[in-house]
C-alpha cells in the first residue's frame, strides 16, 4: 500500500536522521494512512478509500458524498 492519501494528497516527506555525533542519514516521514470503507447511499454501494487520519476527520465533518466529489475532482477514480 502506498503511503498516499486519496483525499488530502498527503504523501511521505523526506529529511535526515541526526545522530548524537551529528552524522546525517536519510529518513522518511510517512503519513498515518488507513484503509476505510464508507457506505455511499447515492450510489447504493460501499467505497474503500486510502486515507490519512486527518482525512478521516475531514470526512466526519463534510460527509462522504462531498469527500468523494473532491476526490473525483482531482481525477482519482473511486
Amino acid at each position: 500500500m502506498s503511503a498516499h492519501c486519496q483525499l488530502t494528497g498527503a504523501e511521505p516527506g523526506f529529511g535526515n536522521r541526526i545522530s548524537h555525533s551529528h552524522r546525517r542519514t536519510s529518513r522518511r516521514f510517512d503519513p498515518n494512512i488507513q484503509r476505510k470503507r464508507y457506505w455511499m447511499p447515492s450510489e447504493g454501494r460501499y467505497v474503500r478509500l486510502t486515507l490519512s487520519a486527518r482525512a478521516v476527520k475531514t470526512i466526519d465533518t463534510i460527509g462522504i458524498e462531498a469527500a468523494v466529489a473532491r476526490i473525483r475532482a482531482r481525477g482519482v477514480r473511486v
